[in-house]
C-alpha cells in the first residue's frame, strides 16, 4: 500500500521548501546527537536545512526541534515545528511526525499551514496501512485523518490528493471485510459471511469488491434456505456488473438452485393461513337468590 518515498516527498517536498531560510545568513554545523550547545536561530535553522537537504532526515529533524527548544518564541520556532514532522516522515519515523504535526496544531490551530499539518498526518497513516490479513487500525486512523482534512481544508491541494487516497483506504478497508467474509464462508458460518458481504455492498459501494460481494451474498444466502435474497443479490449484480464473471456465477448459481427460488415464490404468495375467531367465554350467569 506505501507509495514510493520519491513520490511522497514530490506531493509534501514542494510547499514546505517555502520555509526556506533565506536571510538567516550564516550555514552552520550544527550537531544535535552532542550535548546541549546553545546557537542562535539562524545557525540552527540553516544547518537542519542542509542535513534535510543532504537527505540526513533523523539529524534533520533533531536540528529543527533543537530549533524549537532554543527559541520557542521566534518565528522560527513555528515553522521548524512543521519542517521538524516532515523530517521524520521522511526518515519513516511516522510516530513522530504524527505527533509534531499534532503539536504544531494544539498551539497554532489558526495557522495558515495549519491544512499541511493535517496533511502530514494523514500521510503518516496511509504509508502504515498493512495488507488486509492483518489489523486495520491504522487504515482507519488514515481515513478519518484524510477526511479531516477534506472537511476543514476542501479547496487545497492537499485535499485534491487527500480524496484519492481515501478511495485507495476505503477498497483496502472494503477488502477487509471481503477477507473475513471469506474467512467465515470456508467455516459454513453464513450468517457471519453475510455480514460482512453485506456490509461492503451497503457501506463501500464504490469500491471495486463490490461485484464480489454481490456473489457471495448469493452463495451465503442459498446456504442459509433463503433464494428469495439470494436472487435479489444476483439481480442487483446483473443490473449494475452484467459483464462480469462475477455476475455469470451469480447466474449460474441462480439456475442450478431454480426449483428452490420457484417454491420461495409460490410459498411467498400463498395467503397467509387465517386464524381461528377466539373464543368468547360465556359472561356468567348470577345466581338467583333463593
Amino acid at each position: 500500500m506505501r507509495n514510493s518515498l520519491s513520490r511522497a516527498a514530490a506531493l509534501v517536498l514542494l510547499p514546505v521548501l517555502a520555509f526556506s531560510a533565506a536571510g538567516c545568513a550564516r550555514r552552520g554545523g550544527g550537531n544535535a546527537d552532542l550535548p546541549y550547545v546553545a546557537r542562535d536561530v539562524g545557525t540552527l535553522y540553516t544547518a537542519a536545512k542542509d542535513r534535510l537537504d543532504r537527505r540526513q532526515y533523523k539529524l534533520a529533524a533533531a536540528l529543527f526541534d533543537e530549533v524549537e527548544r532554543q527559541h520557542p518564541y521566534s518565528i522560527w520556532a513555528r515553522r521548524a515545528q512543521l519542517m521538524g514532522a516532515f523530517s521524520y516522515y521522511l526518515n519513516q519515523d511516522y510516530a513522530q511526525a504524527i505527533a509534531s504535526a499534532q503539536r504544531f496544531l494544539a498551539v497554532h490551530p489558526g495557522n495558515r499551514d495549519a491544512a499541511y499539518a493535517y496533511y502530514l498526518i494523514g500521510l503518516s497513516y496511509y504509508e502504515q496501512i498493512a495488507d488486509v490479513t492483518r489489523d486495520q487500525k491504522i487504515t482507519q486512523q488514515a481515513l478519518d485523518s484524510l477526511g479531516e482534512l477534506t472537511r476543514r481544508y476542501p479547496n487545497t491541494r492537499y485535499a485534491a490528493d487527500a480524496r484519492l487516497k481515501m478511495d485507495l483506504v476505503r477498497d483496502h478497508l472494503a477488502g477487509k471485510e471481503m477477507e473475513i467474509g471469506r474467512f467465515y464462508q470456508r467455516r459454513g458460518q453464513w450468517l457471519s459471511s453475510t455480514s460482512r458481504f453485506r456490509s461492503v455492498v451497503d457501506n463501500y459501494q464504490m469500491t471495486t469488491h463490490v461485484p464480489e460481494a454481490l456473489l457471495r451474498l448469493t452463495e451465503s444466502y442459498l446456504n442459509l434456505g433463503l433464494p428469495g435474497e439470494a436472487n435479489k443479490a444476483a439481480a442487483v449484480l446483473g443490473a449494475n456488473y452484467p459483464g462480469t464473471d462475477w455476475y455469470k456465477r451469480a447466474y449460474d448459481l441462480m439456475q442450478d438452485n431454480r426449483e428452490k427460488l420457484a417454491q420461495a415464490q409460490i410459498e411467498a404468495q400463498a395467503p397467509a393461513p387465517t386464524a381461528p375467531a377466539p373464543t368468547i367465554p360465556a359472561q356468567p350467569q348470577a345466581t338467583p337468590a333463593t
